[in-house]
């Protein structure tokens, strides 16, 4: 166990980075952030600031000795350098090495016994022509790294789009996936502890707009509640495979076939920000008491059901109508420029 008074190294320091500070500094607990921007907004709510490259292996080093546990904020990192944090970094590393890797990913889901939508490895466009050939068509391409919020990926509609699809992601390496027809998309947020404890919260149903979360609400509809049991099975499972320690979140397509897993996400996840106010215990607390091996909290929740709203881009200039909105729960993220595509905050509406 590590006890309140440590010292938590955050590798990442984006506004996961920043809840998860602030989750902690509530369990008592002290927060070192690494990260090579120059101001990132989670160093406004933390005890410590490392400013370096995420593959400077000194700092690393360095920064792993002035802490007692680490944790990461996102996944695209380089796995070699965060080795240097040895034992101290949870989730391990093979966590990272396959979320980061969407054709690692997919096998590992598919040896898991989940289900996942037919896909293919292409590396050229001839490989790309095949699997419109083998999958038919709408078939999406996404890069096999650094794609999130919709980046890296391409539609193919019909066989005379694959060239342009190809182009559009830059002839990356990629997978090509059979578009799968959904009537819903909703998310298993679930955190498990070393020994096999785990907890895992009332799903939400999420809205997706240009590929960005928009909106995600819980308790889902019915019909979406109809496959939470295979769903969630599904999800336990992965994490079990993974020997993951902390939060997981699985994003799965509700289709007529039953749950069918889209991606998985080893940490903290936005469709799990309505838990700060919405669960007895947030994704953010439950993560710090995972990783540091304290007790699992409640994840029931608070009141009938809750409303999360992404504020993206200058949606946050909306900030002073939503302070006088009564009962609204309004999260500043602190990052500055309001970029067209770039969260700036969120709000959660919990209803009774």
């Amino acid at each position: 166990m590590i006890p309140p008074g440590s010292t938590i190294g955050i590798v990442g320091g984006g506004q996961l980075g920043r809840m998860l500070s602030v989750a902690a500094a509530q369990l008592g607990y002290k927060c070192h952030i690494f990260d090579p921007h120059d101001a990132p907004c989670a160093v406004d709510v933390a005890a410590d600031f490392t400013r370096a490259a995420y593959d400077d292996v000194e700092a690393l080093q360095r920064f792993a000795e002035s802490i007692d546990i680490a944790t990461y904020e996102f996944e695209n990192l380089l796995v070699e350098p965060l080795k240097s944090l040895g034992d101290k970094l949870l989730p391990g590393t093979k966590s990272l090495e396959i979320a980061q890797d969407r054709a690692a990913e997919k096998s590992f889901i598919e040896a898991a016994r989940a289900r996942v939508a037919p896909w293919r490895i292409t590396g050229s466009l001839d490989d790309v022509h095949a699997a419109v050939s083998d999958l038919g068509s709408p078939i999406v391409l996404k890069t096999r790294r650094y794609g999130y919020d919709g980046k890296g990926q391409a539609w193919i509609l019909s066989a005379n789009e694959a060239e342009d699809a190809w182009n559009a992601i830059g002839q990356e390496p990629a997978i090509a996936e059979a578009g799968i027809d959904f009537f819903a998309e909703f998310s298993v947020v679930l955190a498990r502890w070393g020994d096999g404890r785990h907890a895992v919260w009332d799903s939400p149903e999420n809205v997706h707009r240009e590929g960005i979360l928009r909106q995600s609400t819980v308790p889902c509809s019915d019909r979406v509640g109809a496959q939470l049991a295979e769903a969630r099975e599904a999800a336990l499972g992965i994490a079990e495979a993974l020997g993951h320690v902390g939060v997981l979140t699985v994003e799965f397509f509700a289709s007529d076939d039953g749950p069918i897993v889209n991606e998985i996400a080893p940490r903290v996840h936005n469709s799990g920000h309505w838990t700060i106010e919405g669960s007895v215990t947030s994704q953010f607390e439950q993560h710090i008491r995972a990783i540091c091996d304290l007790p699992p909290g409640l994840t029931g929740l608070m009141r009938g059901h809750a409303v999360m709203e992404n504020l993206i881009g200058d949606e946050v200039d909306r900030w002073p109508d939503l302070l006088h909105e009564r009962g609204a729960h309004v999260h500043i993220y602190g990052k500055g420029e309001a970029r067209p595509g770039r969260k700036m905050g969120h709000v959660t509406r919990v209803i009774r």
